[in-house]
């Protein structure tokens, strides 16, 4: 059975919640039932179905960012929460 697609808001939808330091605050469910990015009471929410093993679920998130973003995964950084739900990242252009 093929996976839904994936609905993923708009970049610049995102890149409005950044601070003027491009930091992106985020709160990431991992090992969900399905994936995607939610923008809900002007907070990003991101779920991906990979679990919280040795960085696998960042590095899903990274990627998910990148693809709504519209920008290659190396430009997003993980500053703060590697083992929390609440991360921050740090957009690159």
């Amino acid at each position: 059975m093929p996976r839904p697609r994936i609905d993923l808001p708009s970049g610049d939808a995102i890149r409005a919640l950044a601070d003027d330091h491009g930091r992106l605050p985020v709160r990431v469910t991992p090992g969900a039932r399905s994936e995607g990015i939610a923008i809900e009471a002007g907070r990003v929410l991101v779920k991906t179905r990979v679990k919280p093993q040795d960085g696998a679920a960042n590095m899903a998130v990274i990627a998910l960012l990148a693809k709504a973003l519209g920008c290659a995964p190396s430009h997003i950084e993980l500053l703060r929460g590697a083992t929390s739900r609440e991360k921050v990242f740090a957009l690159g252009s």
